[in-house]
């Protein structure tokens, strides 16, 4: 969960036409951000910066618009100017470290969302970060108890509950992870992965019904979430709908042209079904995409004791 900087109060009064001109490119910024109209305040924070700026909040927020198209190298950039500009602000390290989690540096991810607790000890974005770092080690008490930490300084962050649920299933405490997940939704009925996982919980403990209807609510929200249209499959497959479930696996591997776990899934529903070389085809496919791949050996497996 990102952070997002707010109306900036300027000090300084020299040139006080210069300022008023960039406090209102700055509110404008932040106006249109706030209202998800990104490409507008994209337009309003570059030409902030190119007017000169030393206001963390611009590049923490134009940092946190980088990383939300995928330009990570980028958005981390954004995120050490905001630092460099005011070391003390909590919400530019919790930003940073969702930029370094998603490269995959998960230590310096971890440090970064430590120092944004240490400068701010309410700051529930932090806490749930942290915990999702945590969850990454296989620290799942840890991470249980930074989720725990975070909704007791937020009870009505629903993504903290969401993220609690997650680290309680990993626990194998389903009956409570299945709890976080619904008060998630109650949270915010659009909450789109509360919702599929609470359908990969229901699946679980062999509530398929209601496993069903909350993942398509998943897909309803959001049709191309390629790991909804997955369980999905799995669900029709527990259900004995194989040709259902191959649709689905198909789907998934339309939105995801690389997603292994669909290739192997079709492939044993394909061998299920008779249908042994379209089987063999995402075996190979697997292989090609992952050479290395349990999945792939597993199903290949599988396929040779059909013959």
């Amino acid at each position: 969960m990102k952070g997002f900087g707010d109306l900036y109060k300027y000090e300084k009064k020299k040139n006080k036409k210069a300022e008023f001109s960039k406090k209102e490119l700055f509110n404008k910024a932040i106006e249109f951000h706030k209202r998800g109209k990104i490409q507008e305040a994209t337009k309003y924070y570059q030409e902030i910066i190119s007017q000169g700026c030393n206001n963390p909040i611009v590049f923490t927020n134009y940092g946190s618009i980088l990383e939300n198209i995928g330009k990570l190298n980028e958005a981390e950039i954004f995120h050490r100017k905001a630092i460099e500009l005011n070391p003390n602000y909590a919400i530019a390290h919790s930003n940073l470290g969702n930029v370094l989690k998603d490269l995959g540096n998960l230590k310096n991810a971890e440090f970064s969302f430590r120092k944004a607790i240490e400068l701010d000890p309410n700051f529930a974005n932090a806490h749930s970060n942290l915990g999702n770092i945590l969850r990454d080690f296989g620290n799942l008490k840890d991470a249980e108890i930074c989720h725990r930490k975070a909704i007791k300084l937020n009870p009505n962050y629903a993504i903290a509950h969401c993220n609690l649920g997650n680290a309680l299933k990993d626990l194998g405490k389903l009956k409570d992870a299945e709890l976080s997940f619904r008060k998630a939704i109650e949270l915010n009925p659009n909450l789109i992965f509360a919702h599929s996982n609470l359908g990969i919980i229901l699946k679980d403990i062999d509530k398929l019904e209601e496993a069903e209807i909350s993942t398509r609510k998943a897909i309803e929200l959001f049709p191309d979430f390629a790991n909804a249209h997955l369980n999905l499959g799995n669900i029709f497959r527990d259900k004995g709908k194989l040709e259902d479930a191959e649709l689905s696996y198909r789907k998934a591997i339309e939105i995801n042209p690389d997603y292994v776990e669909a290739y192997s899934n079709l492939a044993i529903i394909l061998r299920d079904i008779d249908k042994l070389e379209e089987a063999r085809i995402c075996v190979d496919k697997i292989m090609c995409i992952r050479p290395w791949s349990i999945l792939g050996s597993f199903s290949f497996n599988y396929l040779i004791k059909s013959d």
